[in-house]
């Protein structure tokens, strides 16, 4: 790669973050420190840099000392990066000509206990951004053109709603459903809470309004075959089945993803499930009692009790769904407010784990409790068991709030409530769409919280269940929000992207294709120019993740913002020896880490882990051994186990207590 000139005048700027920083990190001597530095103009100690009285400094300090650099020493970059990117911006200073060193998160939080350690680390994590934007380089975005289009990949009723919302903001919509009829598993049922419309009512009025609007277009018994292109420019291939199969290729700015869920079959014999038993699953008792009048008739004879069995196949500790589904409970609490509306005289028994009625639905577990209905709590150590007969169904299970007392009940049906699963075909979606699965099966936004629509494939978006159990509200939220992203983004002309991008040197590549094997977003891609084969990349897709860069034999691919140059720097800037004032230690002379030993511990960890020392105990154990209160011994407890200091073994015999031991003993 062609060498770049250095930075020569860059500015420094240290942020006390309000005491988050200088409290534990020396900022003073980090400024004198940075002072001395070749290339360094400006060097200081803010209060806040993310401040507007500093914001103004930062841009008149740019202009007045002609700063071709400048390096923010504060926060982590995932809350300030566009903050102090705009501040070199309005100063006239290229953005990307700007780096942000975290020595809060990763010095002064980290090594609170350590300052002068967390001084040291924040000196050289410094050194090492000052050498990162001495060789950073003035790039510039990526620019593209859009489609006003959008695909939406599933009709229920996520996908139904963020359609409508798509088509009245003026964008063209294309519907895919891969069944025969819209709505999913929204066409079965029943009820709904609160306003006890039917699941196939709502469907149908979704349904009537996307026939009624001109820019949506939609399609059943159609499966989506491939995508190609990129954010504004992607380009659908579908399946139109059906009847004579018909192929067809649309353009979409952006593609919405509402595919949806599944909801668990038990397996044959699980709590006696079996087709045709009495034990049967929410979905089919709903089907039952949606049908019937007067009173619940099963195989001819009347259904006077009925026992629930929560957590079907879900929050299993040693099985695939260690995951809660979230709306089960509610689900079925629902189910029984149903029941006891249409058939009075019938009694209901609900066995569960934990409840889970969170916001406005907790007013049903309370009509449920005040009905009649009774809870029975047990863990998943000792399930319900469950025998069933012609006549009717046996129920053996430890209540936990009777101290494990055995009951046995005798009940004329068991409905097994079961969770939402990943659809089967999710992998199938997840490899044409480049779509990363969580460990629970389902789609995987970038963050819950910060970017909860958005998937690392720029334009592609999730919606609904798709990416983990939701109810009808929270699905269509998250679909609505996903419709917002993406007419944000298509109702421009053009798109901006971040150009931290692999880039192909063409003096240098030979093409041997060892980049394009191990690229997960088909970036990358052969061409042949000048008479010679070489490596292109596709600007757009390129995520800049840089796994192609190590794999290349001639070195010829290196990351924008991410060059050799500037990793080498920060390693050399990271490196070199610090002298803080008050060292007793001479440049050069080697350090001998001392073993961790009892007297480096807090006084309360040292009486806990004493009490450890003859075997696990148990917090109530611990507390009466140390008398240290139970919620304190609880509080240390928890931070010595993420600090690999003492470890979970289990619960004791009456399965109220987990038990701690000693993981490593000093």
């Amino acid at each position: 790669m062609e060498e770049k000139k250095k930075k020569q005048r860059i500015g420094v700027y240290i942020c006390h973050c309000g005491g988050n920083i200088s409290d534990y990190v020396d900022v003073a001597q980090l400024r004198d420190i940075v002072a001395d530095e070749s290339n360094v103009i400006i060097s200081k100690n803010v209060m806040f840099a993310c401040a507007d009285s500093n914001q103004k400094e930062m841009i008149t300090d740019i202009r007045d000392k002609n700063l071709d650099g400048i390096v923010v020493a504060s926060c982590s970059p995932k809350l300030h990066l566009h903050t102090f990117r705009g501040i070199a911006e309005r100063a006239g200073l290229n953005p990307y000509n700007y780096v942000q060193v975290n020595i809060r998160e990763q010095c002064s939080w980290a090594h609170s206990d350590h300052p002068e350690q967390a001084t040291y680390k924040a000196a050289g994590l410094i050194r090492a951004g000052i050498n990162r934007v001495a060789n950073s380089e003035a790039l510039v975005n990526i620019e593209i053109k859009a489609h006003k289009s959008a695909v939406v990949i599933g009709a229920g009723v996520a996908g139904m709603r963020a359609s409508l919302d798509l088509a009245r903001m003026g964008n063209q919509v294309i519907l895919v459903e891969k069944g025969p009829v819209a709505g999913g598993q929204l066409n079965t049922k029943g009820s709904l809470f609160p306003t006890n419309q039917k699941g196939s009512d709502l469907v149908k009025t979704l349904l009537e309004q996307i026939r009624i609007t001109p820019q949506i277009t939609f399609f059943t018994s159609t499966s989506v075959e491939k995508v190609t292109g990129s954010i504004g420019d992607f380009r659908v291939d579908i399946k139109v089945s059906g009847g004579k199969e018909e192929f067809m290729t649309f353009a979409a700015g952006a593609i919405l993803v509402t595919t949806g869920f599944e909801p668990f079959q038990p397996k044959e014999g699980e709590f006696g499930y079996q087709s045709g038993s009495r034990a049967m699953t929410l979905k089919e008792f709903e089907k039952i009692v949606d049908s019937s009048d007067g009173k619940i008739l099963y195989q001819g004879k009347p259904v006077n009790t009925i026992a629930y069995i929560y957590c079907v196949g879900m929050r299993q500790s040693k099985g695939e769904n260690k995951y809660c589904s979230r709306i089960c409970c509610t689900s079925a609490i629902h189910s029984a407010l149903v029941v006891h509306e249409k058939f009075p005289a019938i009694k209901t028994f609900h066995l569960y784990r934990d409840i889970r009625t969170y916001g406005k639905n907790e007013v049903l577990y309370e009509r449920s409790s005040k009905s009649g209905d009774i809870y029975i709590l047990y863990q998943e150590s000792g399930p319900p068991v469950v025998e069933l007969s012609e006549k009717n169904v046996k129920i053996k299970v430890k209540d936990q709030l009777t101290q494990q007392r055995e009951l046995e009940l005798e009940t004329d049906l068991v409905v097994l409530v079961t969770g939402m699963v990943p659809r089967n075909d999710s992998r199938s979606v997840s490899e044409k769409l480049k779509i990363p699965i969580g460990s629970d099966g389902f789609f995987n936004e970038i963050h819950p919280k910060l970017r909860p629509v958005e998937t690392v494939i720029n334009g592609i978006f999730l919606g609904g269940c798709c990416q983990g159990p939701k109810n009808i509200p929270e699905s269509i939220q998250s679909s609505l929000a996903a419709a917002a992203k993406i007419n944000a983004i298509i109702c421009k002309e053009t798109i901006q992207l971040e150009p931290i991008i692999a880039r192909i040197d063409p003096e240098t590549c030979t093409w041997c294709g060892k980049c394009k094997e191990v690229c997960e977003y088909d970036a990358i891609f052969k061409i042949e120019a000048n008479g010679k084969v070489m490596a292109s990349v596709n600007e757009p897709v390129c995520k800049g993740c840089g796994i192609c860069a190590p794999v290349c034999p001639a070195d010829a691919i290196d990351i924008a913002q991410f060059t050799n140059a500037e990793i080498e720097g920060m390693i050399d800037g990271f490196s070199e020896y610090v002298g803080l004032k008050g060292e007793k230690e001479s440049p050069g002379q080697e350090t001998v880490k001392k073993e961790s030993g009892m007297k480096d511990f807090p006084q309360i960890w040292r009486s806990i882990m004493k009490s450890l020392e003859e075997g696990p105990e148990t917090i109530p154990q611990i507390s009466i051994k140390t008398g240290i209160q139970p919620e304190l011994v609880t509080w240390h407890l928890m931070t010595m186990n993420r600090y690999f200091v003492v470890e979970p073994v289990g619960t004791d015999d009456n399965d109220e207590y987990y038990r701690y031991q000693l993981k490593n003993k000093p």
